[in-house]
């Protein structure tokens, strides 16, 4: 198969031939039609992530496709089934997964992370009965391809993690895909959203997506400017993940407020105001995913038009395009979400 590896950490990634993953007897294989480019493949290949340990490596988490083969224990699936699958894949054994939350599986592994990903015609899931989502017919392959990550993980952070309810006032900072996609949602269940970014043409794209507000980070104080616009936010989601960030959004709630950090803080933990934490009894909660059992609310909300994940799609490319691409995220990340159909220059 045509897959985008590399091998090792920062080196340059190329479009190479490699061997068709096989699925084990729990498993499946899944052929891709079309995945997502995310800032955590870049994580990923700088070297941020520990689960990648053996090159060559390809990186890609976030795919829709069909079921090409199935393991022989596998019994809800089937081939040519449409298949989506959260970038947290887990065991279905372990304490987490019997309450439901496999999301934070002991044990989970990750396509693109723990093993070769979907930057590629064809990649192996783990645990299908457990992992592998139905996709409704009305629903594309390239919308799909963002559920897996990116608006998957803002939809728990806004409506599990956060309990966003109509008339909140919730601030978003960072308005890159995951971010793009908690404004969306918010603004989707009533609350009044603040996008906050350094980009004037994300934040552009946040309020076409629902933000009664926007502030350019760069150009003034968001701690401020936040609590001037809603006398503080009930909820804050940190969809970037900086020290500046996290803390900028915790210091941005009004009391008994809840803050979900989203963004991952490779670069070392930030020093938290816990002293404002304490007194004014606010919530720190983490957000990781979502279970593949839990995608049917949000699915019916993207089927029913009220979410349009598809709107957030600013860009599609090939394989060959995939390199120059995810080398350049470190420096200029793209605005929108950018899917890879690895079929289109094959």
């Amino acid at each position: 198969m045509r897959a985008v590896a590399y091998d090792g950490f920062g080196q340059q990634p190329d479009v190479r031939e490699l061997p068709e993953p096989t699925a084990l007897p729990h498993g499946c294989v899944i052929k891709v039609e079309a995945t997502g480019l995310c800032r955590s493949d870049w994580h990923g290949w700088m070297g941020h992530d520990p689960d990648i340990a053996t090159f060559p490596h390809v990186p890609g988490h976030e795919l829709a496709g069909t079921v090409h083969a199935v393991g022989a224990d596998v019994t809800g699936w089937r081939v040519g089934d449409r298949v989506t699958v959260p970038f947290v894949c887990g065991c279905g054994g372990c304490e987490p997964c019997r309450r439901g939350a496999p999301q934070v599986c002991e044990h989970q592994t990750q396509p693109g992370f723990t093993h070769r990903g979907s930057f590629a015609e064809y990649v192996a899931i783990d645990h299908a009965d457990l992992n592998l989502v139905g996709l409704p017919e009305q629903l594309s392959y390239a919308a799909a391809a963002a559920l897996g990550c990116r608006f998957a993980t803002a939809y728990r952070a806004v409506v599990a993690q956060g309990r966003v309810a109509a008339g909140q006032w919730v601030a978003v900072y960072g308005c890159g895909g995951v971010g793009l996609s908690a404004v969306m949602i918010a603004a989707a269940y009533g609350a009044r959203v603040v996008a906050v970014d350094v980009s004037p043409g994300a934040l552009d794209l946040a309020r076409q997506h629902g933000a009664e507000a926007c502030v350019n980070s760069r150009e003034t104080d968001p701690v401020a400017a936040v609590r001037e616009l809603t006398g503080g936010a009930h909820l804050t989601v940190d969809a970037l993940g900086s020290p500046a960030t996290c803390a900028a959004a915790i210091l941005s709630l009004r009391r008994s407020g809840r803050h979900v950090q989203v963004g991952l803080l490779p670069h070392g933990a930030p020093e938290l105001p816990m002293g404002r934490v304490i007194g004014w009894e606010l919530e720190i909660l983490g957000s990781h995913g979502m279970a593949a059992a839990d995608y049917g609310p949000m699915l019916d909300l993207v089927v029913s038009g009220r979410l349009r994940p598809d709107a957030l799609v600013t860009r599609t490319i090939g394989l060959d395009e995939v390199p120059a691409a995810l080398t350049a995220m470190g420096e200029a990340p793209p605005t929108g979400i950018t899917v890879i159909t690895p079929r289109a220059l094959a």
